[in-house]
């Protein structure tokens, strides 16, 4: 039987997919976010603005589309950081992984605002919008090495007839929605220290500590070295 090939309709239609993309990257780097139209997109490209609704149905589509393609490349760096460490190294997997999500957010402010700073748009909410599942996909990488350290040695975890009633309610379904693979207590360190992390790198890219530090990687890093130590694991400096 003949491999499958991709027909030369659907390798056309993809390049320009792919340069309606770095269209768009060109336009919200450059000149912010409000240049990014369909029309102003289409002229980057070299067509009329009613033939780019060949390829997205409107201006949130277009806008769901990228910013999937711009959390797809953030994921991709992430899993590359993770996966040059063996499967046990559990320390140097999460911890490359969450330099790496510094960096690529750091490198690409524009992208990064655009991927998380941005109001979701209602074609853009829906479970089966590529947005939505690639930013399921980016938060996997976080949730699947805190998973796989719970199963292989649990952390320290809070009391959970402790906390406050609605938060043990909504742990409680969360855990459930994660098929088993952590309980309500530890999927309660676990949000807690994503909350913290991806809140800190929010705040540096949007450049809400600047009335405070010039340099934040001295205090990411020291958040990375306590949720080190909060999981149980030996913090390692940045080589």
């Amino acid at each position: 039987m003949p491999p499958h090939t991709t027909s030369r309709r659907d390798r056309l239609r993809q390049a320009t997919l792919d340069e309606i993309h770095e269209a768009v990257r060109t336009l919200l780097t450059t000149k912010g976010s409000a240049a990014v139209t369909i029309n102003a997109v289409a002229r980057e490209v070299g067509m009329t603005g009613p033939a780019l609704y060949h390829y997205f149905a409107g201006h949130d589509e277009l806008v769901g589309a990228t910013a999937a393609g711009f959390c797809r490349e953030l994921t991709e760096a992430m899993l590359a950081a993770r996966d040059a460490h063996p499967a046990g190294a559990h320390a140097r997997r999460l911890l490359a992984a969450c330099r790496v999500m510094r960096d690529w957010a750091v490198a690409h402010p524009a992208e990064f605002g655009w991927i998380f700073a941005s109001p979701l748009a209602p074609p853009n909410r829906r479970p089966d919008s590529a947005r939505h599942v690639a930013g399921q996909r980016f938060e996997q990488v976080f949730l699947d090495q805190v998973a796989e350290l719970w199963q292989a040695r649990p952390f320290p975890v809070p009391e959970f007839a402790g906390l406050d009633p609605s938060l043990r309610e909504q742990l409680a379904a969360y855990s459930e929605s994660l098929a088993g693979r952590l309980p309500p207590e530890a999927a309660h360190v676990f949000l807690s220290w994503w909350i913290r992390l991806y809140g800190l790198l929010c705040m540096e890219v949007l450049n809400q500590l600047d009335f405070a530090f010039s340099d934040l990687r001295p205090v990411f890093e020291d958040c990375l070295r306590e949720m080190c130590g909060g999981l149980g694991l030996d913090y390692e400096p940045a080589g």
